[in-house]
């Protein structure tokens, strides 16, 4: 069985907006009721060695010792990479569902996915860490959705040679600009969120996601705050301080 983890105190702080906003996704399942979110899970593979679309990010935990390994061109490190260096239980957990999955058939994977699926799960967010590695792991989470119609997933990619369009509504994606394939983002009709060092950053969009919300339910392209631990004496070391001191 794969490990899916529980929702951090981020997700727990969605609002009842949002909620509603997440029933009107599916108001023909729950036919305008809002429904009670209780079952928020999370689904993760190690950072950097699942993700063929990382660039501005990419960083890698040794499997075994957990040593860092950043990015020719990194811009600024990954938040999953820095919590396996920290952690191993976390890298353990992460480098099993990698193990799992690897090898199989489409088939097989969606069967293994929808097999350890936490009972009554409302939300599940694809990929805290990791990212789409293959098409045909892809189109498991495809046929996983499409199982599992009274779930809401969602997940960021860079993975943009993998995917497609073709999905259930309950499976939102979101492109996760900064990747090797950022000249296909044009191909596809779906928000994108980009990393900023700072809320007056040039790159910043009219919207900034704090927890989650936007990649959840959709809207509009927005960014993400610059977070958790990043190489000194670089830029992104250098406004980390100072988004701490603000």
């Amino acid at each position: 069985m794969l490990n899916f983890g529980k929702a951090n105190a981020k997700h727990r702080k969605l609002t009842e907006n949002t909620m509603g906003a997440i029933a009107s996704i599916f108001n023909s399942v729950f036919k305008g009721t809002i429904p009670t979110i209780k079952n928020f899970y999370t689904f993760s593979l190690p950072a950097g060695f699942s993700c063929p679309g990382a660039l501005d990010c990419l960083a890698y935990a040794n499997r075994d010792t957990g040593k860092m390994t950043d990015g020719l061109d990194q811009k600024y490190r990954c938040y999953a990479a820095s919590m396996e260096c920290t952690y191993p239980t976390v890298r353990a957990s992460r480098w099993a569902n990698f193990d799992a999955l690897r090898g199989l058939t489409s088939a097989a994977m969606a069967e293994l996915i929808g097999l350890s699926i936490p009972k009554g799960a409302d939300i599940v967010r694809v990929h805290v860490s990791g990212d789409f590695f293959s098409p045909e792991y892809f189109n498991a989470w495809v046929e996983v959705a499409k199982n599992f119609p009274r779930t809401l997933f969602y997940a960021y990619t860079k993975s943009l040679r993998h995917i497609h369009t073709d999905v259930p509504v309950n499976l939102n994606l979101t492109i996760s600009k900064g990747g090797k394939f950022d000249n296909l983002i044009k191909n596809f009709d779906l928000l994108t969120a980009n990393v900023v060092f700072s809320d007056d950053d040039p790159e910043v969009a009219d919207v900034i996601d704090h927890d989650d919300s936007h990649a959840m339910i959709g809207g509009s392209d927005f960014s993400l705050v610059l977070h958790g631990t990043q190489p000194k004496n670089t830029p992104a070391g250098e406004a980390l301080k100072v988004l701490r001191r603000g």
